[in-house]
């Protein structure tokens, strides 16, 4: 297969639809690098037409906090006091600059996540 910029609906289709031929290939191989290759174009295609948005702060929080099995005395110990934390977490409360660097530093949830709009 010739591999090119991927443009079309179509062209992405026939490209998945090789990427599963060849998703088995053996490192090292010719079609192990048509394999990287292929991946990293319908990758690209996939970010420019469908962009995935970034969470709501609050969301991804939670999330986190779920991930690592942290309850709200956990987070109080980053943010402050237990009432804060609940505070923020049913949206009362905005986070301030101090606080997302802490969450950021506590949870590794990107700043820029944290800096949205809620």
């Amino acid at each position: 297969m010739q591999l090119k910029v991927i443009k079309t609906e179509k062209q992405y289709q026939e490209a998945l639809k090789r990427l599963e031929e060849i998703f088995d290939s053996k490192k090292g191989s010719k079609t192990a690098d048509e394999l990287e290759l292929l991946s990293l174009l319908i990758e690209k295609y996939e970010n420019e037409k469908s962009p995935i948005d970034l969470p709501d702060p609050i969301e991804a929080i939670k999330f986190r906090m779920e991930q690592l099995g942290y309850k709200q005395k956990d987070l109080a110990e980053a943010i402050g006091l237990k009432s804060r934390v609940s505070e923020i977490l049913n949206r009362k409360r905005k986070l301030t600059l101090d606080m997302i660097r802490k969450l950021h530093i506590t949870l590794g949830i990107p700043t820029e996540v944290l800096l949205r709009e809620y």
